[in-house]
Formats: C-alpha cells, sequence, structure tokens
C-alpha cells in the first residue's frame, strides 16, 4: 500500500462518519488503530504546529473529528482561501491607494495578521495556519469581551498545550488528563501521544450574539457598511426573544431556531469523552455562501497539504485525471498525455482524485445546506391573479408574494454591501411551450439584465423592465449627472483614475460618508414585498392551457462586478455554477378565446 493510501485509510472512517452522519451511538464503538487520525502521516508540518504558538486545526481534528470535518466546508474555513476575496481586498486596495493596510485581512486572515505577515502576501507564501481562515484559534482563543466591530479583536498566542476558551469548563479534561496512557495523550512537549490542549476556560460571551460583532459589523473606507449583520439583528425580533446568532447558524436546522444536535464533545484515540449525547453546535456555520476555489485547495483536508497550491492549481479536475478506469485506459492504450511534472505519477494523481472526491462529497453538503437556510428563511406565494385570468389577445397582471421568515435578520442579510444577489426568475409558456413573457432571465456572462449587464449595454439583450431584485446598491455623486449605482462605493469623474474621495469631515458628523450612499432592498425580519408583473396583451395568442413558471435565484456575486475586480474566466463559471434555485413552483391556467 502506497504512503498516500495509508493516510487515506487512515482518516477515512471519521471523515465518513461525519459526511454520511454517524450516530453518538455508533461514535462510542472504539475505533481501530488503522482508522485513527494519525496527524503525523497526515502532514508533515505537525511537528511544527506542536511548538507554534497559533495552533493549527489540524492538530484540533485529532479529538474533535465531526467539528473539524464541518468547520472545513465552512465560510469561516475559506475566509483566506477565497479568490474573490482577494481579487475584491486587492482591488478596493488599489481603489484607496493603500489606505486601508490590513482592514480586510484581519478578519479573513486574522492569525497571518498578527503574525505580522504582509497584506499583500499570497497565500502560497503565508504560514499553515493563516490559510486556515477563520480557524478553530481565531475563536476558541479569544479571552476578552472586545464587542467591537470591524475586526478589533486579538487572539490569545500559545502552544496546542494552553487552554481553550468555551462556553463551559474543563468538565472532562481531568479524566483524561489522569488516564494519559490510556488515552494516548500528552498535555506537554516531549512525547509522541496526540498532543492536547490543557483543559478549558469558561468563556462565557463565546456563546452570545456579541461574540459575532468583531466580523460582521463592518463598515470601510469611506465609512460605508459593508456588514450590517449586526445591526440588524440587534433591532429584529430575535434579539427581543433571545435568540442567538448561534441558534440558527450552528444548531441542527440550518437557519432555524429549533435547539441543537448531540454528539461527543471530543473522541479521543477512538475513545468518547464524556457525554455521547451533549450538545452540539454545528461549526459549519449555515449561511447562504459558496466556494468558487480549486476543489483539491478547499475545503480544506489535511491530506491536500501533501502539495503545495500552486501544484494543486495544475491539477485538471476538470478532466478524469486519477479516474482509475480513465487511467487504466490510457494506459492499456499507451496514450500520451503532457501531465505537469507534479502530476506525472499516476499514484499522485489518483490519491488527488481521492482528495477531490472526499472534498465534493463535503461540498455536495454545503450546498444543501445552504439551499435550506434561505428557504427555511424565506416562503413565496403565489401566483395570485387580483383581475382574473385574460382572454387571448388581452394584456393581464399576476403577482408572487416574498416574505421573510427570519427573526434574526433581512432578506438577504446586510452582509458584503452590494454583492450578495437574489432575484425573481419568472417564466410564461404558451400552450406550445413557447416562451411569451420572462422576468429575471440572465445575459450571456450569467447577469440579470438590469442596467449593469454588459450585454444589456450593448444592446444584444433587452433590459428587464420587470425585473424583482433584492440587491442592495451603492450610490454615488458625480462631477457630472447625478447619483448612479456603481460595483464599490467609487466615483467616477472627470479624473482619468477613479478613486475613494476621503471625507473632509467625520462621518460620525454627517451621519453619512460624503458622495456616497447605499441603498438597500432587502426585506426586514416578517415583512413581504410583491413582485407583480404585467403581460401584454399580443403576448397572448393562442387559446388553451399556459404554464407559469418561478424560482427565486440567488448568487454570492454579481459577475459583472467579478470583472471590474478581475476574476478569472474560471471563477466566474464557477460562480454561475453555484447558482442555486429556491422556493420553485408552478401552475397551469387555461386561456380562452
Amino acid at each position: 500500500m502506497t504512503r498516500m493510501k495509508k493516510i487515506a485509510s487512515g482518516l477515512v472512517a471519521v471523515l465518513l462518519m461525519v459526511v454520511h452522519g454517524a450516530n453518538a451511538q455508533e461514535a462510542q464503538t472504539e475505533v481501530s488503530v488503522a482508522e485513527r487520525t494519525d496527524l503525523s502521516s497526515v502532514d508533515p508540518h505537525s511537528a511544527v504546529f506542536q511548538e507554534s504558538e497559533y495552533p493549527s486545526a489540524v492538530q484540533c481534528a485529532a479529538c474533535h473529528q465531526k467539528i473539524f470535518w464541518e468547520w472545513a466546508s465552512s465560510n469561516h474555513a475559506y475566509a483566506s482561501i477565497s479568490p474573490m476575496f482577494h481579487k475584491f481586498e486587492q482591488a478596493l486596495s488599489e481603489l484607496s491607494s493603500g489606505t486601508i493596510g490590513t482592514f480586510c485581512v484581519r478578519c479573513h486572515q486574522q492569525v497571518g495578521t498578527q503574525r505580522g505577515e504582509p497584506r499583500e502576501q499570497p497565500l502560497w507564501e503565508r504560514s499553515l495556519v493563516a490559510r486556515e481562515g477563520i480557524t478553530c484559534i481565531t475563536c476558541h482563543r479569544v479571552s476578552t469581551q472586545f464587542g467591537r466591530v470591524n475586526g478589533e479583536r486579538h487572539i490569545q498566542p500559545g502552544t496546542i498545550f494552553e487552554p481553550m476558551y468555551n462556553t463551559g469548563g474543563p468538565t472532562n479534561f481531568p479524566k483524561v488528563a489522569a488516564d494519559s496512557d490510556r488515552y494516548g495523550v500528552m498535555t506537554e512537549p516531549g512525547g509522541d501521544e496526540t498532543p492536547i490542549h490543557n483543559g478549558a476556560i469558561e468563556f462565557e460571551q463565546i456563546g452570545k450574539s456579541e461574540f459575532c460583532v468583531s466580523c460582521h459589523q463592518v463598515a470601510v473606507h469611506p465609512g460605508i457598511k459593508l456588514e450590517v449583520v449586526w445591526e440588524q439583528y440587534r433591532a429584529s425580533p430575535a434579539a427581543e426573544m433571545g435568540i442567538t446568532c448561534q441558534d440558527c447558524h450552528m444548531g441542527s436546522v440550518p437557519g432555524r431556531p429549533d435547539g441543537y444536535a448531540t454528539a461527543p464533545k471530543a473522541i479521543v484515540n477512538g475513545r468518547v469523552v464524556g457525554d455521547p449525547n451533549a450538545k452540539h453546535s454545528n461549526h459549519a456555520f449555515y449561511g447562504p455562501g459558496y466556494p468558487i476555489a480549486h476543489p483539491g485547495i478547499f475545503p480544506f483536508n489535511p491530506r491536500s497539504l501533501n502539495w503545495e497550491i500552486q501544484e494543486w492549481l495544475l491539477f485538471d479536475w476538470h478532466t478524469p485525471w486519477g479516474v482509475p478506469a480513465w487511467e487504466d485506459e490510457i494506459e492499456a492504450n499507451g496514450t500520451e498525455v503532457d501531465f505537469p511534472a507534479v502530476w506525472a505519477k499516476r499514484e499522485d494523481r489518483e490519491t488527488a482524485r481521492y482528495i477531490i472526491d472526499q472534498n465534493q462529497n463535503l461540498l455536495e453538503q454545503k450546498k444543501e445546506d445552504r439551499i435550506a437556510v434561505m428557504e427555511n428563511g424565506s416562503r413565496l406565494d403565489g401566483p395570485f391573479f387580483d383581475k382574473g385570468l385574460p382572454r387571448v389577445g388581452e394584456k393581464f397582471e399576476f403577482r408572487y408574494r416574498l416574505t421573510n421568515l427570519d427573526e434574526g435578520h433581512n432578506l438577504p442579510s446586510g452582509s458584503l454591501g452590494a454583492q450578495p444577489e437574489l432575484w425573481l426568475n419568472v417564466v410564461l409558456l404558451d400552450p406550445d411551450g413557447e416562451i411569451v413573457f420572462e422576468s429575471g432571465y440572465v445575459d450571456s456572462h450569467g447577469d440579470m439584465a438590469d442596467i449593469h449587464s454588459l450585454d444589456v449595454a450593448a444592446g444584444t439583450v433587452p433590459h428587464d423592465d420587470q425585473l424583482f431584485n433584492l440587491q442592495t446598491k451603492f450610490l454615488t455623486t458625480n462631477v457630472k449627472g447625478t447619483d448612479r449605482e456603481m460595483y464599490l462605493p467609487v466615483n467616477f469623474d472627470i479624473d482619468q483614475i477613479p478613486f475613494i474621495r476621503p471625507s473632509g469631515v467625520p462621518t460620525s458628523v454627517l451621519n453619512h460618508p460624503p458622495f456616497i450612499r447605499m441603498e438597500g432592498r432587502s426585506l426586514p425580519p416578517f415583512a413581504h414585498r410583491d413582485a407583480v408583473y404585467k403581460v401584454p396583451g399580443k403576448k397572448i395568442t393562442k387559446p388553451g392551457k399556459y404554464r407559469l413558471q418561478v424560482r427565486m435565484r440567488s448568487r454570492a456575486e454579481p459577475i459583472y462586478f467579478m470583472k471590474f475586480v478581475g476574476a478569472t474566466p474560471e471563477m466566474e463559471r464557477t460562480m454561475n455554477e453555484w447558482m442555486i434555485d429556491l422556493h420553485p413552483s408552478a401552475v397551469e391556467f387555461t386561456i380562452e378565446e
């Protein structure tokens, strides 16, 4: 058996337990030696991690496997990897002449920022733990109730042996420490056993919504708020009812405060520690976001660390590289394939494919959770024909009603400024299946046909005059003309180079940034809005059965914005592939002569 296949057998049982949802009783059975998480074989950097003052999530995985694999595909784990974040952050830095400094990376790469890594340092030159984004210690090594916005928080440095901070104290630790030989652990350097932290210190705020404020209430230069989730939550019914962010985003049901799942707090070298039915906070952190990175790089998989990021980017995962049947075929036929040098060996390609397949399984679960959190927080009713059905040649109206069922924040939430898109796509088909009316269609790039569409600007796609879109917009005041919608809070004027104008007075005095504002179109908790559509009579030319279809569409980034910040075609394609349809439905009705 090859080294990498031995590694695969080392983690596969734990991965399958998490991905396929093994229950707590199954988890109680001791895992065989061959199935244990041998970190020294999974990652050659484990010795370095042990001495680091910023421990890696890889070490936490040794005892907290379920939590680790939930986190591995989360948006928190993606924060540092995200190619879109890097494009966005670089564009913002250039437009502000570098004056934002480490503003963005101190949330997305807090460990790296504290270690003094340069803002612009590429991922492949950063420390391994910095690549983990919002990793375990980003939350569980915070010991002070900061309650500040804009990423103002500090991680307490310390090796893996220092205590962690959690909502509870070290209930189970004394038992494990007292029987370290049986559990195969060590609480100080110098041995070959599994290193563990010396207990837990109770830190009450980590279980409260206030803990999330630091990175989820953010105003960027020159004062525009990109993150206003805390503001929305603070004024929400959820806050009044005592429902926390954690209740909806870490509970048993994505997006709903319906209690928590149960699972052991830790499984140490195959032995369950403490109550097997203890409260379990899901570290997938349910949300609408999704990754567009290479699946060998994300989700975070310890096995993938055997190759560098640049090497993974050379692995063409869209083709059958590493699929055993395909590899057999090219060997039998003597087919010449020009593989990059790092992927010249078949066993390496097959191992890489195995890792990618594992990651793809995790991403499928992430997609299901993403759809669930969006559908659990909204409702789409209709269609309603308030004026009745028309006859052939008569115009008619119909409407749908979209309601925000989320107690905690707007739909979509106040996150990422003008990036998240949520709109309705409505299609009316005649008796022959021909489209006679549509709103919410997209252009050749995947963008809605609004004023930002490149195809609308070129005249190749008609403007969608009846578009129902809940996307927030930046509005800027320019030298020529009135306010206009912009991709970023950047004023385009007579200067050759656009720039972000700094304010001459504090924004706290004006109560808003100068020349820039945001036009929110989202729905507050429990609010609703009607999407009203009008079909011209000239479109209704045939008697018979008509079909009306609707879906709500969700995407994290507009493609025009991705082009604006220099995204690659691969990034654009993946962004569109991850677009989801919510509340799809269809009705049929008859139109008579």
